[in-house]
């Protein structure tokens, strides 16, 4: 017997705020958080969407824990403090309210401590015995750490993964979730992603693989479906939910933000980093997600949150997919790419767009796709232009297509 699976709790540290309400208010009212950077002042590309205003110590870190860690691992470990003050989990102590060996973490990130690596092998190249490389190096910079730490904080016992897909890494943790609580192998999973990859060596490496734009004007330059799209701006942050079976969510009385319904998983199987033209792969795992979620066209009224990233080939690739797995349906459903204010937060991307598809459903408003002002021919589906649009919303998808050509599509209704 498959349980439902609920979403009792969120999170987020993003370049349009470090909490699910700043977050969602600035995607809702199209505020750009991307920015010139200092740091990237001598390099063709000088802009990203940094976390502002960041103090770890308001999220439950204390400053040894602090000084010892990468960003990501703040970032991660800041989104799933308030996703667990959100939905009131407690696996050890007073007020436990569930067996910690049924409590899990599914959190990964697509690079992990990027400029920790960096500084070392800095002093590696400096000074080649080694002997002024840090014993913290290697617990710093793994990818798995931020996983590890979270499921140290909140005596989290049970299944504790890291999930690495590059930019669908975040939505694949929230599927494999999903699919753990829902066939009884946990109870509840602290699911997400973090990313902090805009430092001068991440961009230089995306930007030399002609992945970014080299856009002067920081407010017009992450332009999903726009004509005059470059590339994508790199964003960073993290994002955790907190996915909890019904039946358990129930039982102490937990606030239910949404219901996760579907997940698609596929590969593109096709190219290092291009998507692939016809977009088949990608609309078999929207397909297939939507399938699960029991998406009835003539019932239904959906909204998309798109991968949209602002590249050439993505936005194009992705239209397809969308008319592929959807037909002519595809030019009825809500569509927008909150990239355009977030930047690309890359493993944090997926389930910070999670959370905005639950806020979308939740309070029936589609966030705009900001700066849609020459919408490409190609792209020819309703991305919501600039403004924000109310809609009776019954179903919203989340979908992630990352590097190597791992795919993700994340289906959400109303709790009812």
């Amino acid at each position: 017997m498959t349980k439902r699976v609920v979403v009792t709790g969120m999170g987020v540290v993003s370049s349009v705020g470090n909490t699910v309400a700043d977050f969602w208010s600035s995607l809702k009212n199209g505020v750009c958080g991307i920015e010139m950077i200092d740091e990237l002042m001598d390099m063709p590309v000088r802009i990203a969407g940094k976390v502002k205003d960041f103090d770890p110590e308001q999220f439950g870190m204390e400053k040894p824990f602090i000084r010892k860690q990468a960003l990501f691992t703040q970032y991660a470990m800041a989104s799933a403090w308030q996703a667990m003050q959100d939905s009131g989990l407690v696996a050890e102590g007073e007020g436990a309210n569930i067996d910690p060996y049924r409590l899990g973490v599914y959190v990964g990130s697509g690079v992990g401590g990027f400029e920790v690596f960096y500084k070392e092998t800095a002093k590696m190249i400096e000074d080649p015995s080694g002997k002024w490389i840090s014993p913290l190096f290697i617990p710093t910079m793994i990818s798995n750490i931020a996983a590890g730490h979270i499921a140290i904080k909140f005596a989290a016992k049970g299944p504790c993964l890291d999930i690495v897909t590059a930019c669908a890494t975040s939505s694949h943790c929230i599927g494999e979730a999903f699919r753990a609580i829902r066939h009884g192998y946990a109870d509840a999973i602290i699911a997400g992603g973090s990313e902090f990859t805009s430092l001068p060596l991440g961009v230089a490496g995306f930007a030399n693989a002609k992945a970014l734009t080299l856009a002067d004007d920081p407010k017009y330059a992450s332009l999903p479906f726009n004509a005059n799209r470059r590339g994508f701006v790199m964003g960073d942050g993290g994002a955790v939910l907190v996915l909890e079976s019904l039946d358990h969510a129930i039982e102490r009385g937990a606030p239910i933000y949404g219901e996760v319904v579907g997940y698609g998983n596929t590969c593109d199987a096709y190219h290092s980093t291009a998507p692939r033209p016809d977009g088949s792969t990608q609309a078999e795992c929207i397909r297939v997600a939507l399938e699960e979620a029991g998406y009835e066209p003539q019932k239904d009224v959906l909204y998309i949150n798109a991968h949209g990233t602002g590249t050439k080939l993505n936005d194009v690739a992705e239209t397809i997919a969308y008319k592929v797995a959807l037909g002519e349906n595809a030019y009825k459903a809500h569509i927008s790419s909150t990239k355009s204010m977030t930047g690309h937060m890359f493993g944090a991307a997926g389930a910070a767009e999670a959370i905005a598809t639950l806020m979308a459903l939740r309070e029936g408003i589609c966030p705009p796709t900001i700066n849609l002002d020459t919408p490409d021919p190609e792209c020819d589906l309703d991305y919501t232009p600039n403004v924000a649009v109310k809609a009776d919303l019954t179903l919203g998808i989340s979908d992630s297509f990352g590097f190597g050509g791992h795919d993700a599509c994340l289906a959400f209704r109303p709790y009812r």
